[in-house]
C-alpha cells in the first residue's frame, strides 16, 4: 500500500471552498452529486458544514455503473434526504431530478409570487467531488454543451450560471475534496474513481488493491472481461491481465505502467461490471 496516507487538496480547491461559501445565499437549494458506486466515500464532509440547513437534493450519478442503487436510495431517503439516481450519459432520472429540485425550491420561489413579484426559476448550486460527472449532468440538463467536459480532476475552476429551459437555473461550482482523508480506505476509493489525480501517487499498490477488492466482491466482471483465474493477490491479477491484454515490453516482460492504466481506464468506464464499493 501507500507509504504515507494519500492526500490531495491543491490550491484551487481552497478557492472553490470560498466560492461555495460566498455564493450559497444566491440559491434556493444545493444539488449534491455523489458517485453511486461510492455514495458514502464521495460525500465531502466539508460540504456538509458549508451547506448547513440549506435545502439539499442528493443525486447518485453514474447509476448505470453501480450495483445496489435502490438500497442506497432507500438509506438516504430513510435519513430524510431527498435523493434521485441518474445516468447523465443516457438521461435516465433527469426528469425526476428537475421535478424534485423545483419542489425543494418552492418555499423560496413562492414568496416572490405571493408578494406580486414576477415568478422566477428555481436556483440551485451544484456541487460534488472532482470527476463525479457534473459537466456531463449539466450538459444533459441543458441539452447543449455549456461546460467543457474533461475527465481530469479539478478541471472546472470558476463558477458558471447555466440556464435550464425547464425553469431551473444552475450555479456550477468546481469539484472540491477536503483537506485531510482520515480514512485511507476512502482515499483509495476516491483514487479508483479518479476524484484524486493519478499523478500524485504510486498507481501499482492502488490498482492491486482495486483488483483484490473486485476479486472478492465482484469477480464476475474480471472473469468476463479478461478471461483470467481469480486470485486474492493483486499483483498476480495484475500480471495475468497485463499478459492477457498484450501489455508486454521487449523481451517478454510485463509493461506494468501500461497494464495499470488499462485496468483503471476500463474500471472507470464500467467495463468490469457494476460495482458497489462502500
Amino acid at each position: 500500500m501507500q507509504n504515507s496516507p494519500l492526500q490531495w487538496f491543491p490550491g484551487h480547491m481552497q478557492k472553490a471552498k470560498r466560492l461555495i461559501t460566498e455564493n450559497l445565499s444566491l440559491v434556493d437549494l444545493v444539488i449534491e452529486l455523489l458517485d453511486a458506486r461510492i455514495p458514502v466515500s464521495s460525500q465531502n464532509p466539508m460540504l456538509q458544514e458549508i451547506i448547513n440547513d440549506k435545502p439539499r437534493l442528493i443525486v447518485l450519478n453514474k447509476a448505470d455503473l453501480a450495483a445496489n442503487v435502490e438500497n442506497s436510495l432507500k438509506i438516504f431517503r430513510d435519513n430524510n434526504f431527498p435523493t434521485v439516481a441518474v445516468d447523465s450519459v443516457n438521461g435516465s432520472g433527469i426528469k425526476n431530478l428537475i421535478a424534485q429540485a423545483k419542489s425543494l425550491a418552492k418555499p423560496k420561489t413562492n414568496k416572490f409570487s405571493k408578494h406580486g413579484a414576477k415568478p422566477r426559476s428555481a436556483r440551485a448550486m451544484i456541487v460534488g467531488i472532482p470527476n463525479v460527472g457534473k459537466s456531463s449532468l449539466i450538459n444533459r440538463l441543458a441539452g447543449v454543451n455549456h461546460t467543457k467536459i474533461q475527465n481530469k480532476p479539478g478541471i472546472t475552476r470558476a463558477k458558471q450560471w447555466i440556464k435550464i429551459a425547464d425553469g431551473l437555473d444552475l450555479l456550477d461550482m468546481p469539484g472540491i475534496l477536503w483537506p485531510k482523508f482520515d480514512d485511507p480506505e476512502v482515499a483509495l476509493k476516491l483514487s479508483w474513481t479518479y476524484a484524486i489525480s493519478d499523478e500524485i501517487h504510486d498507481l501499482e499498490p492502488t490498482v492491486c488493491k482495486l483488483l483484490e477488492t473486485l476479486a472478492e466482491k465482484f469477480p464476475a466482471g474480471l472473469i468476463e472481461r479478461y478471461k483470467i483465474e481469480i486470485s486474492t493477490n493483486g499483483h498476480e491479477l495484475l500480471n495475468q491481465i497485463g499478459l492477457k491484454r498484450g501489455c508486454i515490453k521487449k523481451g517478454g516482460l510485463l509493461d506494468t505502467d501500461k497494464a495499470l492504466h488499462l485496468i483503471l481506464s476500463e474500471f472507470r468506464a464500467g467495463k468490469l461490471g457494476k460495482v458497489f464499493l462502500d
